[in-house]
């Protein structure tokens, strides 16, 4: 009869434990949604997060973790930092921007300046290549000249013929005492094979570092965040940017048979913004403040694709910064173009802002041409991507679908004096969550020799009419839509 009575009161202690967990789980999502709403976000994308968070307490709880949380306006280095870093700077800018430049160029250069503090240097000597095994083969005679430091930054690592040939030549150098420095992103480069090629270069005295390395569950967050940026600093002396990551499929193709990519050798003052960029993300990652000494290179740079005396602009963006700096670049250049836009990108998934500064220019009679891959290297991508073709097409825009491989390039020409390649995609992801690099050129040399790179390319596109892509089944036009609604997260 006692163990009965007992009964109520377990009863009543239950309830209060359960109301307890409802209360308090209560009060986490609306912690959240003040928070969603206190960062005065997209209107659209606040309310997607509120009604996920209401209608899938739990899903939205992990997915807001995972990819919804914001980190505009964290520091990455302090102002002490930042100001011993740019005292250390053996080259400075142009203390005014260059009459050369037109007037459209100067307020794309200072926009550049005001939002990234990204300075104008110039008297470069530019190399461009659009073939990684080209490229790697370059980049490797000037690592393995290297005398002094070597710093290395990409989006992907692989433990393959190409990663392996590197880390020999890194090795190499490692031994003749030049201090080498890797970051890596965690993501990117995930996979215990590519851990071995990292052990096997720590235990040869490199310093290797994952930048923002994911640990479940208390750093999951970081899962949204990556840094794809590509460069190379070589004693500070020649400097390399773009799109190419260090994987074979970069050199032979892989399964696509063909990979095209793009990367800029650069050699001259603005190697130094390179190095600042790296410095910084070393720094972020806890590591000593670099000031490695920036030369003039007295290097061989009459290469006959060598183009001289070309004025440059790094402009490096990521989550942390407040404006969003290279999707302002974009925007800005877009919007000021006269005569033509020439765009590579592998995924197009543009901003609302983007695609209405594109449709404008095409409907003014700007000549406005989008290179996309047929096939890329993500269906999910590639299929968000195809919801964005019809609303392109008509506006004007002219769309080539790249069938010779695999398009990875990213590149935006606009008019005869302006372009910028790098690691940015035209998508959400490259715009508001991935800490991207780009370099600006605003050199008519560069600009036509480029442009001509381009029309070889649409000799191995297809160009899409709008009654043909309104032809397409029912079903693809149904996977492209539910696609479109991951962009912003993909």
């Amino acid at each position: 009869m006692t163990q009965y009575c007992h009964f109520p009161l377990l009863f009543a202690y239950g309830s209060i434990l359960l109301w307890t967990l409802v209360a308090a789980y209560a009060l986490m999502i609306t912690t959240l949604i003040v928070a969603v709403l206190s960062e005065n976000r997209n209107p659209l994308k606040a309310l997607g997060w509120v009604m996920a968070l209401l209608l899938f307490p739990i899903g939205g709880t992990i997915l807001y973790f995972v990819f919804g949380r914001s980190m505009r306006n964290v520091k990455m280095i302090s102002r002490r930092n930042r100001r011993k870093l740019l005292n250390s700077d053996s080259h400075r800018p142009l203390p005014k921007l260059s009459k050369e430049l037109s007037p459209d160029n100067r307020q794309r250069a200072m926009l550049g300046y005001s939002v990234a503090e990204a300075m104008v240097y110039p008297s470069n000597s530019v190399r461009i290549f659009n073939d990684g095994g080209e490229m790697f083969n370059t980049m490797f005679s000037d690592i393995s000249s290297a005398k002094k430091y070597i710093n290395l930054q990409f989006y992907i690592i692989s433990n393959d013929n190409l990663g392996q040939k590197l880390a020999d030549i890194l090795i190499e150098r490692a031994r003749a005492g030049i201090r080498i420095r890797i970051i890596y992103d965690y993501v990117g480069s995930f996979g215990s094979q590519t851990a071995q090629l990292f052990n096997r270069l720590r235990s040869n005295g490199i310093e290797v570092h994952s930048f923002f390395r994911i640990q479940f569950p208390e750093k999951l967050g970081r899962l949204n965040w990556r840094n794809h940026r590509k460069a190379v600093i070589i004693d500070g002396r020649i400097g390399y940017i773009g799109g190419i990551n260090v994987a074979q499929r970069y050199v032979d193709g892989g399964m696509f048979g063909r990979w095209r990519d793009m990367a800029a050798q650069i050699t001259g003052p603005g190697v130094v913004a390179l190095q600042h960029n790296f410095a910084i993300d070393w720094k972020f990652m806890g590591h000593e403040l670099l000031t490695d000494e920036v030369a003039e290179c007295d290097c061989d740079t009459d290469h006959r694709d060598t183009i001289k005396d070309v004025m440059v602009q790094i402009v490096a963006s990521g989550p942390t910064n407040r404006w969003g700096n290279t999707h302002m670049l974009f925007i800005k250049a877009i919007s000021g173009a006269k005569k033509r836009i020439f765009i590579q990108t592998p995924y197009f998934l543009p901003s609302e802002g983007l695609l209405t500064a594109l449709q404008c220019a095409a409907l003014s009679g700007v000549d406005v041409r989008l290179m996309l891959p047929r096939k890329s290297d993500s269906a999910v991508l590639t299929h968000a991507s195809g919801s964005y073709v019809e609303e392109s097409l008509l506006a004007g825009i002219k769309i080539y679908f790249y069938e010779a491989g695999m398009l990875h390039g990213k590149l935006l020409l606009v008019d005869d004096d302006f372009v910028t390649l790098g690691s940015t995609n035209f998508d959400y992801r490259s715009f508001e969550h991935n800490f991207e690099e780009n370099i600006v050129m605003y050199s008519r040399d560069v600009n036509n020799a480029i442009a001509d790179l381009y029309k070889k390319d649409m000799e191995d596109c297809s160009q899409i009419k709008l009654n043909e892509w309104n032809r397409r089944p029912s079903m693809r036009k149904g996977r492209e839509s539910l696609c479109r609604l991951l962009s912003p997260i993909l």
